[in-house]
């Protein structure tokens, strides 16, 4: 690990963290608090993934829906309006709303062969971003004169890497620019994510294998043919088994790349100092 010990980590003069966990466990929070705080740059993948990996996409998503309505396609064709994507480290929706959910086109829904398409896109897109991370690093402290780095993951990160294969190649390029932090989340945060994600479902990224046995299982169960399925009724029955999916994964990451921190402890986090003793905490003595 690049801080093998807590007194490597406090004395380190350059602290570069990377923080992964299911998405809703505080790791925008953190980093924000991080960013605010002074000292810390703030590298947010998902919003390299939205600004450079997708951001045509998005734009090109969002005028296809325009040009369908004459008045804007006028306006669209004569240049005479702009459309862009404003996205942000805390408003990511432009990257979930172009992802999108499959199902029936009647409520929102996307033909499963497009979803899968535009998935193959955003694993694309943010192994890219998390490969940037290196570059981020030297550019922050280079051109920025930043010290301290904290890299703010998707909660998709476990979809991309094998934590079984020493030469993985996401992972060794993380672990060896920074160190991997797990924020782990208890049964309750759990529960609550759950609770969360049930009263509003949201657009989610899934390992190509783990999606296609989803769909499957899920069609079978309902009996529903793919341009009838309500796609907010599938992302949620499918939510609660990516949790349990993703789990496994995030542990192996932490014990063989990493530490763990409690999502409880990360809670309590207001200052830069406070963050710097939790992780401290979790190193070896």
């Amino acid at each position: 690990m690049l801080y093998p010990t807590a007194q490597a980590w406090r004395d380190a003069p350059n602290k570069r963290v990377v923080l992964f966990a299911m998405s809703g466990l505080g790791k925008t929070h953190v980093s924000n608090i991080l960013r605010q705080d002074g000292g810390w740059f703030h590298y947010s993948v998902d919003y390299r993934i939205g600004t450079r990996y997708m951001g045509e996409y998005i734009v090109d998503n969002a005028k296809r829906h325009a040009m369908q309505v004459p008045f804007l396609r006028d306006l669209l064709l004569s240049d005479s309006i702009y459309i862009g994507s404003n996205i942000s480290f805390n408003n990511l929706t432009p990257v979930s709303t172009y992802l999108g959910k499959p199902g029936n086109a009647e409520r929102g829904g996307l033909p499963m062969h497009e979803y899968v398409r535009r998935q193959a896109q955003f694993e694309r897109a943010e192994r890219l971003a998390l490969l940037d991370t290196e570059y981020f690093i030297d550019r922050a402290q280079d051109l920025y004169g930043y010290p301290h780095f904290v890299c703010d993951t998707g909660g998709s990160i476990c979809e991309w890497v094998d934590p079984d294969d020493a030469d993985d190649p996401i992972l060794t390029a993380l672990s060896s620019v920074a160190l991997m932090v797990w924020v782990r989340g208890s049964d309750a945060h759990t529960e609550d994510l759950i609770r969360r994600f049930d009263r509003a479902p949201k657009p989610m990224a899934y390992r190509p294998d783990f999606l296609a046995g989803a769909w499957t299982r899920y069609l079978g169960e309902t009996g529903k043919s793919e341009d009838r399925v309500d796609p907010d009724a599938f992302i949620r029955w499918t939510y609660a088994q990516a949790l349990a999916h993703r789990q496994p994964l995030y542990e192996s990451m932490a014990t063989k790349w990493g530490i763990t921190v409690d999502a409880s402890d990360m809670s309590g986090v207001r200052t830069a100092a406070d963050f710097e003793d939790v992780i401290a905490k979790a190193l070896p003595a």
